[in-house]
């Protein structure tokens, strides 16, 4: 446990399921002593292709829980990265409770579209997956830095194994993710004399809900099952099995604790072994 996390207030984007990494990232956060807010875009409409956070009401019940469970102060938010008066709203309200906060995960993320290839990618999907993944990025960031630059903090970009290994027929997720690195080291240039820290994470094949829905997708396309997909992945990993959600939380409060001091403009890799670099 990071005990210098404690007291501190922590916003997390598109952590709305608790089968997914963002309220694995909250829950890790708050069992630190972290205040959080749950933020999320909410309804079965809210993703085309993906599975989508459940309601308002759900949403406050895990902000609930967490208060709970870890006596911390919590917050739930409806959150649409895409659109700024959304991001407006939920930057308000996180202000009026708690004034500032000290760490920012940008973890809000989906996909439209596939599969396809570039030169068959609707337009409209492509657009709709970067402005989620990348500007969404941009748009958080830029609303909730403020009220970290007098107290210093750090902010965790969500990115991907993909931002660094083009897959096939995922282009505008592959290419908004490696906007997000890129996105990542001009932040932590900009903001490092205020005492921000700016990371990104690269997970690789992590076990939640959008990952079977992930394999289901490509069985269905090749013809195949499930299990097969799931096989034939695991033999690009070395350590032979999916990473889980709370591997890529304790990566996240490492680097939101004070422990990572000395880190920032990083795109770190979370693999099992599947991506290696010099």
């Amino acid at each position: 446990m990071s005990d210098d996390l404690k007291d501190k207030t922590a916003v997390v984007t598109g952590s709305g399921k608790t089968s997914g990494i963002g309220y694995a990232i909250a829950r890790k956060l708050a069992a630190c002593g972290a205040n959080v807010v749950i933020a999320d875009l909410v309804g079965k409409e809210a993703r085309q292709n993906a599975p989508a956070a459940g309601n308002g009401d759900e949403l406050a019940g895990l902000a609930g829980d967490l208060k709970k469970t870890f006596n911390i102060k919590s917050l739930s938010v409806e959150l649409d990265v895409t659109r700024g008066d959304s991001v407006a709203r939920m930057t308000e309200k996180v202000k009026n409770q708690f004034g500032r906060i000290h760490i920012l995960c940008n973890n809000a993320g989906t996909v439209f579209g596939v599969p396809n290839a570039i030169h068959t990618y609707d337009e409209s999907d492509w657009l709709k997956t970067i402005d989620v993944n990348l500007n969404g990025v941009f748009r958080v960031s830029k609303a909730l830095v403020p009220l970290m630059m007098d107290t210093g903090g750090c902010v965790i970009n969500m990115a991907s194994r993909a931002a660094k290994v083009p897959p096939l027929f995922n282009g505008a997720y592959a290419v908004a993710k490696a906007g997000v690195i890129m996105l990542t080291k001009v932040m932590a240039k900009e903001l490092a004399g205020a005492g921000i820290r700016v990371n990104a994470i690269c997970p690789g094949v992590i076990q939640t809900d959008f990952t079977d829905w992930r394999f289901k997708l490509e069985a269905d396309i090749l013809n195949s099952t499930v299990a097969e997909r799931q096989a034939e992945m695991l033999k690009t990993i070395p350590m032979g099995r999916l990473g889980s959600c709370d591997e890529v939380a304790n990566l996240v409060a490492f680097l939101a604790s004070d422990q990572s001091s000395y880190i920032t403009g990083q795109a770190i890799n979370i693999t099992g072994g599947q991506l290696m670099e010099i």
